[in-house]
């Protein structure tokens, strides 16, 4: 029970951080592209790489901390299922160029700000 507690309290803190963080976003861009949820999207891949290492592989904390930070906080952060909504919606509109800069910019630059949040955490740690 401790667990499911801490993973709630942590997707709530999750979804809220995204929803303030893609509201920032949105606010200093044009709303023709969905630069807030890349950027949620690239920060949570960084500090999913980052907890992954502190918690896992070098920090012997209570499991608590796994469930409230990575699968709590950084599952209800980030928002694949908003990325692919977008997506399609992009693709909908005949946006072939701006989905598919979105796609590969999502995946591409996710994977390398998760090997960024490990490699680096690793060199202080």
């Amino acid at each position: 029970m401790t667990k499911i507690l801490a993973i709630a309290v942590g997707g709530a803190l999750g979804a809220l951080s995204r929803y303030w963080v893609v509201g920032v976003i949105s606010s200093l861009f044009e709303r023709s592209f969905p630069f807030g949820t890349l950027v949620v999207n690239i920060l949570g891949s960084l500090l999913i790489g980052i907890l992954y290492v502190l918690i896992i592989e070098k920090l012997d904390v209570a499991a608590e901390w796994h469930a409230i930070l990575m699968v709590g906080f950084i599952g209800a952060f980030t928002t694949f299922s908003t990325f692919s909504l977008e997506t399609l919606m992009l693709l909908q509109e005949g946006r072939v160029t701006a989905a598919l800069t979105y796609i590969f910019s999502s995946v591409g630059v996710c994977l390398l700000a998760v090997a960024l949040g490990m490699w680096s955490t690793k060199q202080l740690f």
